[in-house]
């Protein structure tokens, strides 16, 4: 294990989960490139987290988990590096996919959210984020996070834990919706029979569940009940018309 890539957070030093360029070969645009790239990792996954005992209680008895992904820069080719894509599972007795929350800590991020309904894409969003930047992802989106830059992404999250990835559907269509390329093009999969046009929306604060932009978002772990939309989200329908620019 690199060394470089351990995370010290608060007494403990974090060993990731990893994704390598062989993890992505059914979701990258450039598959000639693909053939002959050497297979290592491209972004580290650190799970669970917290600073102390005290939060890991508060974190554990309100249902949710706190996670950094680190992205270091990289080209896929044609392509700008990026995480596989995945959506999130329904909550038991609803309609509403768990949602999910980011922030940027260092780095540049482009979000890109599409939502599903029988099958078809219904919505596309590409979210422009830097640091301090929070993200929301609605339920009922899937999304992909790619590092446009020459400089290292770190993200953090927030997701209830409950949650667990669900990666099929990308790997099915080859990847998301759209591809953004290091040209500076985003162009359409043509996996998909029907896309609609990219909307282009900018990261808000949202002061009624602590989003700020210069405050730190794991924070929060002392203020944990306005975290309580990403087990809830039935309760909070104003909270996605807001993050969806509705």
């Amino acid at each position: 294990m690199n060394l470089n890539t351990i995370l010290k957070f608060g007494d403990k030093k974090i060993i990731p989960d990893t994704r390598k360029i062989s993890d992505m070969r059914d979701v990258i645009y450039d598959l000639e490139w693909f053939k002959t790239a050497s297979d290592m990792n491209i972004y580290y996954m650190y799970r669970d987290l917290a600073h102390c005992k005290e939060d890991q209680v508060l974190i554990t008895e309100n249902n949710l988990r706190y996670d950094i992904t680190l992205i270091p820069p990289y080209n896929l080719g044609k392509e700008f590096v990026k995480t596989a894509g995945h959506y999130h599972p329904v909550i038991k007795g609803t309609q509403n996919t768990y949602p999910e929350v980011y922030e940027v800590l260092n780095g540049e991020a482009h979000y890109l959210l599409q939502a599903i309904e029988k099958g078809t894409i219904t919505d596309c969003i590409l979210i422009e984020a830097r640091k301090g930047d929070k993200v929301v992802i609605p339920p009922n989106y899937g999304h992909v996070t790619i590092n446009p830059s020459d400089g290292e992404l770190k993200m953090a999250n927030w997701v209830s834990n409950d949650f667990s990835s669900i990666y099929g559907p990308y790997k099915t269509h080859g990847g998301a919706a759209y591809f953004e390329l290091k040209s500076g093009k985003i162009i359409p999969n043509t996996k998909y029979e029907e896309i609609p046009e990219i909307r282009h929306i900018k990261p808000v604060e949202v002061p009624e569940i602590g989003f700020y932009r210069k405050e730190n978002m794991y924070n929060l772990v002392q203020n944990v009940e306005k975290l309580d939309f990403l087990n809830k989200p039935h309760e909070y329908n104003w909270l996605w018309e807001l993050a969806l620019r509705i």
